[in-house]
């Protein structure tokens, strides 16, 4: 049974039977071949291009050739449709199942990027779906090869692929690399969540600015419910500049592992301390019981340079911080040597508290005078006030002498 299950720029696809192997297949003509030089050369690039990506999100291609003077491509059917019947009317797909297309198509395009093949023409149309609804990469009519020194099979000047998926760099008239696709595959994914593509315009020229120089806006703000690790690194995949965004291969990943769940990262185990044994003269302490926290990290969206980068930064940082702390502890040591050595030179001499002092009380031999006393003759007045008391108790000295010296010879 043959009937035809679409039509494009380039040809229309017609479902058939392969009755040499007897299994169904989509069979694509090229109807512009007499209008568009570079058609046939297109066509045939994409024959190739397919054929060289065996990968189970990539349709097969399992033949090529020419009949009545038309070229053919015999590929492999995809009965489910494709994302363009599923977002149509503006419907919106839940996340689960948007991260299920975004790690299937990402897969596809890694694959194509790694035999050096980038799409250039990632849209919901060219998403096909199975049955069970595993995603697969279809038309790659305007693919290119990146050691293609020629900017791919158009005219000079012509933009192709489709606008609304168009990546800033291919909007400033700039080769399309891998980068170019993760920013289409991120379009199509924020049109599957919000039920429209991130720009919109009236005019060609207004669309190419949005992409070049707009913002888009959250998914969030459009009432879309999305964990905000989703949210953050859909972002991620629309960065303007390409090297800020993430690769295909780290896309299918992030999105395989979950990580659009915003799953807490496993922790390292905590290592029990042993406390060490109390000594049989200290008294006996009860060591407090091990305090296990449990604390919740995000997988936070980054592109993958700026995430390998991470840990060095941290380390370089960490061997900056290690001089300082040493210079911190040699300074507080040396200011606390200033210290003592200063409260040793500045400290008051203490000898002359060491001799003794005159007792200025009145002595059993030299009894105080009586300020009623007659003052005495100015022949006996001494000359200094200040030492009144000293003729007082040298008499006394004298005469403790002369009863030393009587003791001794009676």
């Amino acid at each position: 049974m043959h009937k035809a299950i679409g039509r494009g720029g380039m040809g229309e696809v017609w479902q058939a039977t392969d009755e040499m192997l007897g299994r169904p297949v989509a069979v694509k003509l090229l109807i512009a071949q007499d209008s568009d030089p570079s058609a046939a050369a297109r066509f045939r690039m994409e024959a190739q291009t397919s054929a060289s990506l065996s990968h189970p999100h990539v349709v097969g291609v399992y033949d090529f050739g020419a009949w009545e003077h038309r070229f053919y491509l015999v590929m492999e059917l995809v009965e489910g449709g494709s994302l363009a019947q599923e977002t149509s009317g503006g419907a919106r797909l839940a996340p689960e199942r948007v991260a299920d297309i975004a790690a299937g198509a990402a897969a596809g395009l890694a694959a194509a990027h790694r035999q050096g093949v980038v799409h250039r023409d990632i849209k919901p149309g060219n998403l096909l779906l199975t049955p069970d609804g595993t995603v697969k990469l279809g038309d790659f009519g305007i693919a290119r090869f990146l050691d293609d020194p020629a900017a791919g099979l158009t005219t000079t000047g012509q933009i192709v692929g489709t606008g609304l998926y168009l990546a800033p760099e291919r909007a400033l008239g700039k080769n399309a690399g891998p980068a170019s696709d993760v920013y289409s595959l991120g379009c199509v994914l924020y049109q599957l969540l919000t039920g429209n593509p991130p720009f919109r315009g009236d005019t060609a020229t207004s669309l190419l600015y949005q992409h070049v120089d707009a913002a888009p806006v959250p998914p969030g703000r459009l009432g879309v419910q999305l964990p905000p690790s989703f949210e953050n690194y859909l972002l991620g995949l629309l960065a303007k500049r390409p090297e800020d965004r993430p690769t295909a291969q780290e896309v299918t990943d992030w999105f395989r592992a979950g990580s659009w769940r915003g799953r807490p990262e496993p922790l390292p185990e905590t290592v029990p301390v042993t406390p060490a044994p109390a000594s049989a003269s200290a008294p006996h302490v009860q060591a407090a019981p091990e305090i296990r926290t449990t604390a919740t990290t995000y997988q936070l969206p980054s592109s993958g340079r700026a995430a390998r980068r991470g840990p060095r930064r941290g380390v370089m940082a960490a061997a900056r911080r290690r001089p300082r702390t040493i210079g911190a502890v040699a300074a507080a040591a040396l200011f606390v040597a200033s210290l003592l050595i200063g409260m040793a030179w500045f400290a008051p001499d203490d000898s002359a508290a060491n001799t003794p002092k005159a007792d200025p009380s009145p002595t059993p031999s030299a009894p105080a005078q009586d300020p009623t006393t007659t003052t005495p003759s100015p022949d006996t007045q001494p000359a200094d006030t200040g030492a009144v008391s000293q003729p007082a108790r040298q008499p006394a000295k004298d005469e403790g002498k002369a009863k030393d010296k009587q003791g001794k010879k009676h």
